[in-house]
């Protein structure tokens, strides 16, 4: 971006040494060791919706540390990297709460990568490094999303990858708009592209947009994006040659797009929707820029006219109405394939550039006025969203009751509201011993609670049916003399191979949704769920989802298993030659 006021260059500290006491990097340092601390304890979480969709990194990482390689060796909805990163912290901490785990683990990678922003940055102003950091700290730390799925406030555990994209996109937007040193820009590009690669496909779109923008205005140059390309290609040609992962990872994403084949524009008008606190006043703010950039952009291609050159072409895409409407396209691509996110969370970078050269520039008060106050309403939603729901989360969670339970390891450190503690162990008792209504439920296509999987109840309720199931198994493996080495769970997410320190079948996938991330079961499926020791079935309630998701792995089950009642609110498919004995376990 041209600018007529270059924020980044006091005229006393150019160059300058900041003392550590000053400098940006000591506040990463110590936030990233109070995290360290944290994840020494237990620490509970307030239960929340959809929270069983981090337990799918329980699960892969589990696989992991069986030799087990994402999209090689299972399915996954999503890129490697963060199941890796989590599995290493976890090894790390091994009493960390699962969820803080999940969330946090990223800071592996885009901790580095912002910190080379901020070493670039704080050369020309400590002031512009604090503004980059602190917005990057709060949603790095701060484990929820910007929208809202439940009214009641708890935990967000579900969209977590898509979190951590956005994260990396902010590290990328302040690279490509802040960063003026060659090579730190090439080492932070490279390193934010390949790890939006391997954390979900639809982050690396989004940023290659956002790259195309830089290199067009010249603030990323020609040189400077091959050599940022080669090392991200050196990158995955070194994961494709040593695993076979990049191949297996695409695979992963063609036969996902095969389940899923609906119109994209729905998807894009959606993103664009619920995203419309933010994107009204970007919307503004881009039609004030184009108001004042006409004159400029109509004299860069004149310029452009009387000769080409790649100065001029440059000059000519290096404006800010460009630069904001290319990061708000890349945001909403990468939104329209996501439910739960810090929604362009990346454009801050952007709009404190913008709204400091502009104003500074504007040539009359009530442009100026409408800038600043447009770009604030851009930037603020996303953070205020992520405050106000930690705040309530934390603060309502003074009078919860944790979770009682005997197996579930540091994933039963959860707290709950008392009275939706006692509306749980209610419905459990209804949905087993009012099956038939479940049933009918189930046979119509319906859930019995439209927000089902969002119900803290219905998410309490299910880790007791887990814990109460582990025990059923501990039991009949005493008493029939066996030890169910691989276990399966026809739902969802599969933690009892994690709980039980067993392993879970290869091939399987994780995180089960039959209608958009499950492919037909192919030959190795069906091998490795005929060979499975024990595969459980849900029960309370009988849901049309885990219908479909059984029709789809029961003929692969039925010839080799016997289908017996676990619990009250599990059966189970034992293999024959196990020697099962009728209801043992119940």
């Amino acid at each position: 971006m041209h600018s007529r006021t270059d924020i980044d260059t006091p005229a006393k500290s150019t160059g300058a040494v900041i003392p550590l006491a000053r400098s940006p990097l000591l506040l990463l340092a110590l936030v990233l060791g109070v995290l360290a601390v944290l994840l020494s304890f237990t620490i509970p979480q307030p239960i929340g919706p959809m929270f069983w969709d981090h337990y799918l990194y329980l699960d892969a990482a589990n696989r992991i540390r069986d030799g087990q390689i994402p999209s090689v060796d299972f399915f996954t909805p999503v890129g490697a990297l963060g199941y890796y990163l989590f599995a290493a912290l976890q090894g790390i901490f091994p009493n960390g709460q699962p969820l803080l785990l999940a969330s946090w683990c990223l800071l592996l990678v885009s901790g580095p990568l912002i910190a080379l922003v901020v070493t670039d940055v704080q050369k020309r102003s400590t002031a512009v490094a604090y503004a980059i950091l602190l917005p990057f700290l709060v949603f790095s730390v701060l484990p929820f999303n910007t929208g809202d799925f439940y009214p009641y406030p708890g935990s967000d555990g579900f969209g977590i990858y898509n979190r951590q994209v956005c994260q990396l996109l902010y590290v990328l937007a302040a690279a490509l708009v802040h960063v003026r040193d060659r090579r730190l820009l090439v080492a932070t590009v490279a390193g934010a592209m390949a790890a939006l690669f391997f954390v979900k496909i639809t982050g690396a779109v989004a940023g290659t947009l956002m790259c195309l923008m830089a290199f067009a205005a010249g603030r990323l140059p020609f040189r400077s994006a091959i050599m940022a390309g080669l090392v991200v290609i050196a990158i995955l040609a070194s994961v494709e040659l040593a695993r076979g992962g990049v191949s297996a990872y695409l695979a992963d994403i063609l036969a996902l797009l095969s389940v899923n084949d609906g119109s994209l524009l729905p998807r894009l008008l959606q993103a664009a929707s619920l995203n419309a606190g933010l994107l009204i006043p970007a919307g503004l703010l881009c039609l004030v820029l184009l108001g004042t950039q006409l004159a400029p952009f109509a004299q860069s291609l004149r310029q452009l006219g009387k000769g080409p050159s790649m100065a001029a072409l440059c000059r000519s895409f290096d404006q800010p109405f460009f630069w904001l409407a290319a990061f708000v396209l890349a945001g909403i691509v990468f939104e329209s394939q996501n439910t739960g996110s810090q929604a362009f969370i990346f454009l801050l970078p952007l709009l404190f550039k913008l709204a400091i050269d502009e104003v500074a520039a504007a040539k009359t008060r009530p442009v100026a006025v409408a800038v600043a106050v447009l770009a604030l309403a851009a930037a603020l939603p996303p953070a205020t969203a992520v405050v106000q729901k930690s705040t309530r989360a934390w603060i309502g969670a003074v009078n919860n009751v944790p979770l009682e339970s005997r197996n579930l390891k540091t994933m039963g450190a959860v707290n709950v509201r008392p009275i939706l503690a006692l509306r749980a162990e209610r419905l459990r008792i209804l949905y087993a011993t009012e099956r038939p209504a479940f049933d009918a439920f189930a046979k119509t296509g319906e859930l019995p609670s439209f927000l089902l999987y969002s119900d803290f109840d219905f998410q309490t309720g299910w880790l007791m049916n887990v814990d109460e199931a582990i025990d059923a198994l501990t039991a009949y493996e005493a008493s029939s003399g066996v030890r169910f080495r691989t276990i399966f769970n026809v739902d969802f997410t599969n933690p009892f191979p994690w709980l039980m320190d067993r392993s879970a079948p290869l091939h399987v996938a994780i995180g089960a949704d039959p209608f958009r991330a499950i492919p037909p079961p192919d030959e190795n499926v069906r091998a490795a769920l005929d060979a499975v020791d024990v595969a459980l079935v849900p029960t309370c309630p009988v849901t049309n989802v885990n219908q479909t998701l059984l029709s789809l792995y029961l003929p692969s089950l039925e010839t080799a298993h016997s289908r017996i009642t676990l619990t009250s609110c599990y059966d189970a498919f034992v293999r024959n030659s196990l020697k099962p004995a009728a209801n043992t376990g119940g």
